[in-house]
């Protein structure tokens, strides 16, 4: 994922090359790949397909047990945005998703409201806040979502005596009889 690469991970990048155009894609997906080299476009073994690829340096080192050097390489999948706009990410972005606008050698990058696709959001709610997800699940005849002094009462934090408590409770795990050759 994006958020765990640090800056030293990628402080020999000299170079990002983009195998696509970037300008009409919203999001990148990025990930810290082990290469066997430092340069030249990576094999690629994932769905979907890189977009890009880090250029790293002559004083990156190899690890010591497997050779290999940490390169970021950027794809994306065949369900992204880019292909399908109204997809499974038409209003959000994937974890390890950035915008490509915020790339360079040596910078991690960041979501953008472009990448997360808030501006949308905001504009569709009106409040600056997703309230879509809440309102659908209230029948639609009522006029707005509800309030606090609506919704049922919680239910107390502690069971009274006696309360088998929430019905998300774990039950106890059964026990599997010993088998007749173990010991006792």
């Amino acid at each position: 994922m994006s958020s765990l690469i640090t800056e030293d991970e990628i402080s020999h990048e000299t170079e990002i090359v983009w195998l696509e155009d970037i300008e009409d894609v919203d999001y990148v997906r990025q990930t810290l790949d082990r290469l066997p080299n430092r340069k030249g476009k990576p094999a690629y073994h994932r769905d979907g397909r890189m977009v890009g690829y880090a250029v790293l340096g002559p004083t990156a080192k190899p690890s010591r047990v497997s050779g290999t050097f940490r390169r970021r390489v950027f794809w994306l999948l065949p369900h992204d945005r880019d292909t399908e706009p109204d997809g499974l990410y038409a209003r959000s972005a994937p974890a390890e998703a950035v915008d490509p606008r915020t790339l360079a050698p040596r910078v991690k990058g960041y979501k953008t409201e472009r990448s997360e696709r808030r501006a949308a959001i905001d504009r569709d709610a009106g409040t600056g806040h997703n309230t879509a997800s809440v309102t659908a699940r209230w029948p639609p005849n009522s006029a707005s979502p509800p309030t606090r002094q609506s919704l049922p009462p919680r239910r107390p934090q502690a069971p009274a005596q006696g309360d088998p408590g929430p019905p998300y409770r774990r039950r106890p795990r059964r026990t599997r009889p010993r088998p007749s050759w173990a010991a006792r």
